[in-house]
């Protein structure tokens, strides 16, 4: 799945204090860390996720998975690709990770997604609608920046 054959969501930025490379370990700490919880898991299996278990390749590489995600791209201080599909949705989340001084690396998340159908788009609304998304991404990013500075101090 490429990106440019799903439609564009949203994107959300975060500059972080720390290098590429310490921006890159800490976003694949906190990707493992919020998705391979058990109640990351029980969603996926609810919403008939592709992906509802930890698999493959650990670090993440191409072919890793956790629930509701498969590691699609893994540059290492670059981009991570993740995509997944479940019965109301199929998507892509890419982080780009982008240098921009020594010391300073700027993290880029967009989200790009399909909802075909009626369900599909009652669950559109319910997920970006209600604005859950931009939350968690939100928080997803604060606690990546977190690890990330907390592992360059």
């Amino acid at each position: 799945m490429q990106a440019d054959q799903l439609p564009h969501l949203d994107e959300h930025t975060t500059l972080v204090a720390a290098s590429a490379d310490d921006v890159w370990r800490g976003l694949c700490a906190e990707l493992e860390r919020s998705f391979s919880r058990a109640p990351a898991a029980a969603y996926a299996r609810l919403i008939g996720a592709s992906d509802t278990r930890a698999a493959g390749p650990r670090p993440l590489a191409e072919g890793s998975a956790f629930p509701g995600f498969r590691v699609l791209v893994a540059a290492p201080g670059e981009q991570l690709t993740l995509q997944g599909s479940h019965r109301f949705s199929s998507y892509l989340l890419i982080f780009r990770i982008e240098p921009q001084s020594p010391g300073r690396t700027r993290l880029r998340a967009e989200s790009r997604a399909a909802f075909p159908g009626t369900a599909g788009g009652a669950y559109r609304r319910l997920v970006f609608g209600s604005g859950g998304h931009a939350v968690g991404m939100r928080r997803l990013l604060a606690a990546i920046r977190r690890t990330s500075e907390s592992a360059s101090g």
